[in-house]
């Protein structure tokens, strides 16, 4: 997966990733910028959440979890391998460690902790923190190659030639909001192949991969992409962007925008305002 920028600059939710009813659920590892509002719980291989980042559920990781400084689970915690909080963070329920325990002052554990390995009371250093703060500088001074090592060594860290890729993270940005409701973010979103959403996306620009289930309205300030086979069960509306809807998809809304364009088979049961042209593609061929 290569980086060319900040990669908490961008809501991306990697292919199969399911919103259910009281966690948002992926294969992969989960990265959750500061002070965001996650209002269910994640499950995932590594959990890593930045300073001030409240789950409204429980946290679940296969692998490693790192809390930062006055994160709040409402919650239990249970980690398969190591697991590193902060100062003053707030968990609701029980915290579990298959691992070793790196745990700092003023933290509270509302039914307490165990962990099979160490556990160490101390300041850990804030390591999500470090790794973003870090990568950007070398994203600033051209070094992407260094930048594609430090994100190989943090999501494929387990891999070798004898075993499958490890799935891309899902990663949330800084100051998002994600619920049932809506979720909502400040920068581009790109949603994988395979998904099912619960909630209203609203973001910068949007654009949604094949074969998905959303279960609300797209709204974006820029483009807006469906891919083949997807269903947007509500609203799409850009304020000055262009759509592309893709073979196959269905809008179960209204469709506003300034270009549209409509793939082969591709439906909107509702209504289209569209500021400029509206083109519809008989066969693959028109892209030609």
């Amino acid at each position: 997966m290569a980086f060319r920028r900040d990669p908490l600059d961008e809501l991306v939710v990697p292919d199969g990733t399911e919103a259910k009813e009281v966690a948002l659920e992926t294969d992969g590892d989960v990265l959750v910028g500061a002070r965001s509002s996650i209002e269910f719980g994640v499950r995932g291989r590594n959990v890593l959440a930045g300073e001030s980042v409240e789950f409204g559920g429980d946290i679940e990781a296969e692998a490693d979890c790192r809390l930062d400084m006055w994160c709040d689970v409402a919650d239990n915690v249970l980690v398969g391998q190591d697991a590193y909080i902060g100062e003053r963070v707030h968990i609701g329920g029980e915290m579990k460690v298959a691992g070793d325990l790196d745990i700092g002052d003023d933290v509270e554990i509302d039914e307490g902790f165990e962990a099979n390995g160490w556990i160490v009371i101390r300041n850990p250093m804030p390591t999500i923190v470090f790794l973003f703060v870090y990568l950007k500088q070398l994203l600033l001074i051209g070094e992407e190659d260094a930048a594609q090592r430090l994100v190989s060594q943090l999501v494929d860290d387990d891999e070798d030639e004898d075993t499958e890729p490890t799935p891309d993270p899902l990663i949330v940005p800084r100051n998002a909001t994600v619920s049932d409701d809506a979720w909502r973010v400040s920068t581009p979103a790109t949603i994988g192949d395979g998904c099912r959403l619960h909630g209203n996306i609203r973001a910068e620009s949007i654009d949604v991969g094949e074969d998905c289930n959303i279960f609300g309205s797209l709204r974006a300030r820029e483009d807006v992409s469906v891919g083949e086979g997807t269903r947007i069960h509500g609203d799409l509306t850009t304020r000055s962007g262009d759509v592309v809807v893709e073979p196959g998809a269905r809008i179960l809304g209204d469709v506003s925008c300034s270009d549209l364009e409509l793939g082969p088979g591709a439906e909107v049961d509702g209504s289209i305002r569209a500021d400029g042209e509206i083109t519809m593609r008989t066969s693959e061929r028109d892209l030609e």
